[in-house]
């Protein structure tokens, strides 16, 4: 049993939430419909200096990304985030809010990536998305005042798996240098079986039920479950990627795997901080309209990226 006690917050949430058909019951497109009404919960949007969207070319196709910049000169350090979403929901509208607030405490740009999705686009298409995203950023940050040489990466959930699986494909291809990842209570293995998912498994937001309906849409064979690539932990080699700051949540069964992975960096050489949120349910980070604590998880972020920025 979880020691600490579950935030009043995350149960008035869950309690509003109240009985909800399962994930697994409904198609992908009734899913996304479900996640937009949730959207409200990041609380209301700080005004950014500037926000464009461009287009840019993938393989077969092309995704749109969206900039915050904020107040000043310039020229801005680099912040790629990647929705969560289990690599099948969500989109640029579901961390608007947070992006915002990042861009404006961090005083950094930041360049939130609309990757394909699956079903319709199933691995390895997202991860190749988010790369090709880090690419274009680093190769055309000064024509919207952005500094190449400081670019962190990050996200929350699949966004997490997604940013640090960038990471590790940019070292092993000589891609971007990234001076941090930011994973948000992150997935990083899809073998369900830790005591976080004997916990949380039912009952706090996110379920094991939904985890295994994301997964099955993501992957193509039971084999991918094994790819570092979509299970970053089974990684033998996780030296040389960047710093990182991992976010974890009590009440999620995600949190094993989040610590499983920032101890496996920390083994690695690389300097981690890590912050389990003890009383915290999957999602708080972008519902700080109704939570303190993803006010604070943000609060976090953005003194994170300062201090990655600095060095």
């Amino acid at each position: 049993m979880n020691p600490i006690m579950l935030d009043t917050q995350a149960k008035d949430f869950l309690q509003m939430l109240g009985e909800r058909k399962p994930t697994s019951a409904m198609t992908p497109e009734e899913n996304r419909a479900n996640g937009v009404a949730l959207q409200k919960l990041a609380g209301p949007a700080e005004s950014v200096a500037k926000i464009e969207e461009h287009w840019i070319p993938v393989k077969d196709g092309e995704i749109k990304v969206r900039i915050y910049t904020p107040e000043g000169e310039g020229v801005f350090p680099i912040f790629i985030y990647l929705h969560g979403g289990g690599w099948v929901l969500g989109d640029l509208d579901t961390v608007d809010v947070p992006c915002r607030s990042i861009a404006n405490q961090a005083e950094c740009i930041v360049v939130s990536v609309d990757y394909r999705r699956a079903p319709e686009y199933k691995f390895p298409i997202p991860l190749a998305d988010c790369y090709e995203a880090a690419l274009w950023v680093a190769n055309h940050a000064g024509e919207w005042k952005g500094d190449s040489t400081k670019i962190s990466i990050g996200g929350d959930s699949a966004g997490g798996n997604l940013a640090t699986c960038v990471a590790m494909k940019a070292r092993d291809e000589q891609g971007p240098t990234f001076v941090s990842q930011i994973l948000i209570y992150p997935v990083t293995d899809l073998s369900f079986s830790t005591t976080s998912y004997k916990e949380n498994g039912e009952g706090y937001f996110l379920t094991q039920d939904s985890m295994e309906w994301f997964a099955r849409h993501y992957i193509k064979t039971e084999e991918d479950k094994l790819n570092p690539y979509v299970a970053p932990l089974l990684s033998e080699d996780l030296s040389n990627l960047p710093p990182a700051l991992v976010i974890t949540a009590g009440y999620d069964p995600l949190r094993d795997e989040g610590l499983a992975y920032a101890k496996r960096l920390q083994e690695a050489g690389i300097q981690v901080e890590s912050n389990c949120f003890e009383g915290m349910i999957h999602g708080f980070f972008w519902m700080a309209g109704i939570m303190d604590k993803g006010k604070q998880a943000i609060g976090q972020v953005a003194r994170h990226l300062r201090s990655s920025f600095d060095e």
